[in-house]
């Protein structure tokens, strides 16, 4: 029997945790490998020979029939990316070819390229503000003003009626600012962050989290 077409890298309270979610969200076959950051486990020379970096997720994908090796993929957008669009019957990606996918990817790397960074700007402020032209995104302010003004005008989902992958890398970065209590987000935004939450597979995810395992990578 082959094993699970994909094997995620883990560790609790990362990045990796929306990828956990993801592939519940796409009831993928997939198996954990789960590492300890505090004894250093993701920077063990297997996991530095996928992501030189040594960061999670780090998502490897046995291929359809389980015969593909040393295949992985890395960045949060880009994995959420790569298997929508390899399960497409799960359904967190808008068809290749129709409208709704400009506004999709849009929204996929705006987690990443605008979120992310931008609290980034609001936690650690530099000493010298850079000019405008200089950084490719809002600050963080305005990156959530769209967010609101967007789910305002048309929820529940970033596309409307349709869950996708993009929510899980916008929602799951809303979620953690939320959590942390650096962010009190509008009405458009509480309300989507309790539809988050109420995905079964999100909870799923974060019960597979929560449950003691026997070891590490």
């Amino acid at each position: 029997m082959a094993p699970p077409r994909f094997l995620l890298h883990h560790a609790p309270r990362t990045r990796a945790s929306r990828i956990l979610w993801l592939l519940e969200e796409a009831a993928a076959p997939y198996e954990l490998v789960r590492h300890d950051l505090s004894s250093g486990t993701h920077k063990r020379p297997a996991l530095l020979a996928l992501n030189p970096f040594g960061k999670l997720p780090v998502l490897e994908d046995r291929g359809p029939d389980g015969a593909w090796q040393g295949v992985a993929v890395t960045e949060s957008a880009a994995i959420c990316a790569y298997v929508a669009d390899a399960l497409p019957a799960a359904g967190l990606a808008p068809a290749i070819g129709t409208p709704a996918r400009a506004a999709y990817a849009s929204w996929l790397a705006f987690g990443g390229s605008v979120l992310e960074p931008a609290f980034a700007d609001l936690m650690f402020p530099r000493a010298t503000t850079p000019p405008p032209q200089a950084i490719g995104w809002p600050d963080f302010a305005a990156a959530v003003a769209r967010v609101e003004a967007t789910l305002a005008a048309g929820g529940p989902w970033l596309l409307g009626a349709a869950f996708s992958a993009a929510d899980l890398m916008v929602g799951s970065m809303l979620q953690w600012v939320v959590a942390w209590g650096k962010f009190s987000p509008g009405p458009a935004v509480t309300a989507y962050l309790q539809a988050l939450a109420a995905r079964p597979a999100l909870v799923r995810a974060q019960a597979l989290e929560a449950a003691p395992h026997p070891g590490t990578a």
